[in-house]
């Protein structure tokens, strides 16, 4: 398991513009097309946003219940513009969700890390950019005892509307489960 998981992650490390294992003398062209500054890459989502959020109840436990929420979504531009902040609160049924994430640029590395804090708890950043209008990023966590590793896409991308969607795989990445579905339409 821990060599799938680690063949996984060496796999989305090359995905996300990680260096290879032996590096190249001379960048191909392609690798150098690739590597824009995607420090703007969030500025569309500066404002206030109404969230319609759905989570699934138990992940990786074969549970299908989903539990929705409603709310209201700040994001706000910090460290001029290499960083900013997402205040979410949603509620529902189910209760209230508070959450912030901090999102920070490494223009060295070309790539943002997300970072989420909900309930008391800071989880693991997760990595990655966009392309072609679309963030993807991944990570490694826990779910309780378990090594996870974590997929959050980010598609849908308007002025007005984003979506986005996170999913847990606890088999190095062979198989997802998406268990976070969040779609934001501006204020």
């Amino acid at each position: 398991m821990i060599h799938r998981l680690r063949a996984a992650i060496a796999a989305v490390m090359l995905l996300l513009g990680g260096p290879p294992l032996a590096a190249a003398a001379q960048p191909s062209p392609a690798i150098v097309a690739e590597s824009r500054d995607g420090q703007r890459d969030f500025d569309w989502e500066v404002g206030e946003w109404t969230t319609r959020l759905s989570r699934l109840q138990r992940p990786l436990s074969g549970s299908s219940t989903w539990v929705k929420y409603e709310g209201v979504t700040v994001v706000r531009p910090v460290l001029d513009g290499s960083a900013n902040l997402v205040e979410l609160k949603v509620q529902g049924p189910a209760g209230r969700i508070e959450g912030l994430s901090l999102r920070l640029y490494d223009p060295d590395a070309r790539q943002w890390s997300l970072n989420f804090a909900g309930g008391g708890v800071l989880t693991r950043p997760v990595y990655g950019k966009f392309r072609d209008g679309r963030g993807i990023f991944y990570g490694q966590d826990t779910l309780g005892a378990r090594a996870i590793l974590v997929r959050f896409i980010i598609s849908d991308v308007t002025a007005n509307s984003a979506r986005f969607e996170q999913a847990f795989s606890d088999d190095g990445g062979i198989t997802w489960e998406v268990n976070w579905i969040a779609v934001d339409t501006r204020r």
